[in-house]
């Protein structure tokens, strides 16, 4: 066995249905994810249809770069899977009956009480000195195949209920035994503070440092650092990442963070509610049930959680929440003043410590000179009171946008006002 540390590697995912887009590559992303814990590069993932030429053409561009490459997919027993044929042909080795392997699918298709045909034999056929891991899950044996300057290939099948459990039991062991280093990434997740800002302030960290590297992703309204550390043991890399993590919370990114590795901004601010013992009440316009939704969607919120109401017409606002027709009239639905009593009357009825509510103009229409679309208000009631914040969200994003970030601003109310 190949005992030279493997460094980089490639994902060579394996079949026509893919390219189709009949199904989606799960697989890709699992296996970076584990190669990234085991301190191996991903360099890149590849897609190739059930074409042995392609196929060859593929693996010479992953080769020229990468240590290993892992394939799924194409150990089937029809005459299109013909993924262990091709990278035996690449390697020069020739197949021949792996008796064991045809014993373990005899054995599978006896226990599920199906009739074997003869096309499976051909799942047992290995090439000459390829490692054979069984599996446990399927008919197609995965196997490693070690050639010269440290080029080693691991093909697994596609089925994700056969790859996952085959790579946690057989893959993992055999990879780590080949390892020198350990990745470990934590995320930094920030809310109210923009991209480019974020780039513009940590611009000399993120480019100067090395080991831990720090990368920057966003989405919706929020950003995510993610800081990742090579070192000989997994609790060396961690150690560097939160010295990292230190640096970025003493910049003026760090009122920003509203967590380390958390999920999302609900599950921060529900963790937040729990940690003094509160409960969350939700009254929502525009946003119609966003909030509560994504907060229910936290496993074992109802602690917290107690309820919400959707109150999009005005009369709803008056006769469930208590909001005076007077504010209606005077200043309209889509204001502070129905904000903050539409959060002060939920938390009230339904006996919350705190009370949240939105209320504005998620477009694309319904939108004024003094009110455009991306107006809205959201407010936050406590004893002590409420606070109202008024976002200005662009009328050129999507109702779904203005919707989520506006939901965003309620938990981070929560996190900031409680």
């Amino acid at each position: 066995m190949n005992t030279s540390p493997i460094k980089t590697a490639e994902i060579l995912c394996v079949g026509t249905e893919l390219l189709l887009g009949d199904i989606v590559n799960t697989n890709a992303a699992y296996l970076s994810r584990k190669l990234a814990e085991l301190g191996i590069c991903v360099y890149r993932h590849t897609a190739v249809g059930d074409n042995p030429e392609r196929l060859s053409r593929a693996l010479d561009a992953a080769f020229s770069e990468a240590d290993l490459v892992i394939t799924s997919g194409g150990l089937g027993p029809t005459y299109d899977d013909l993924t262990k044929e091709t990278v035996a042909a690449y390697f020069g080795r020739s197949l021949f009956l792996h008796e064991s392997s045809l014993v373990a699918i005899r054995s599978y298709f006896d226990r599920i009480g199906r009739v074997m045909t003869k096309n499976n034999e051909k799942q047992a056929m290995m090439p000459e000195g390829a490692i054979v891991f069984p599996n446990h899950y399927g008919t197609a044996p995965s196997l490693a195949i070690e050639g010269e300057n440290n080029k080693t290939a691991i093909m697994l099948p596609g089925p994700p209920g056969e790859l996952i459990p085959l790579f946690e039991e057989e893959i993992l062991p055999y990879l780590q035994s080949r390892r020198d280093s350990v990745l470990v990434s934590k995320n930094i997740h920030i809310f109210g503070m923009g991209e480019s800002s974020v780039e513009n302030e940590l611009k000399e960290l993120m480019t100067e440092s090395k080991n831990p590297t720090v990368a920057p992703y966003c989405k919706e309204g929020e950003v995510r650092l993610r800081v990742t550390a090579s070192a000989d043991t997994r609790a060396h890399a961690a150690a560097l990442c939160d010295k990292m993590i230190e640096t970025v919370r003493k910049t003026k990114v760090g009122e920003f963070i509203y967590g380390i590795d958390v999920d999302s901004l609900e599950e921060a601010a529900v963790r937040h509610l729990r940690s003094k013992g509160m409960t969350l009440a939700t009254a929502e316009s525009c946003t119609g049930g966003l909030c509560a939704k994504r907060v229910t969607d936290l496993a074992g919120c109802s602690d917290v959680f107690l309820g919400g109401c959707v109150t999009y017409a005005n009369e709803a606002k008056t006769e469930l929440l208590g909001v005076k027709k007077e504010t209606l009239e005077t200043y309209g639905a889509v204001s502070e003043e129905t904000a903050r009593e539409m959060a002060r009357g939920v938390r009230l009825r339904l006996g919350a410590s705190v009370g949240t509510a939105t209320t504005g103009i998620a477009g694309p229409g319904g939108g004024t000179p003094e009110k455009p679309v991306g107006t809205v208000y959201v407010a936050i009631s406590t004893e002590k009171g409420e606070v109202v914040r008024k976002l200005s969200l662009s009328a050129m994003r999507s109702r779904e946008y203005i919707r989520i970030v506006s939901a965003n601003h309620v938990y981070d109310l929560i996190l900031k006002e409680t």
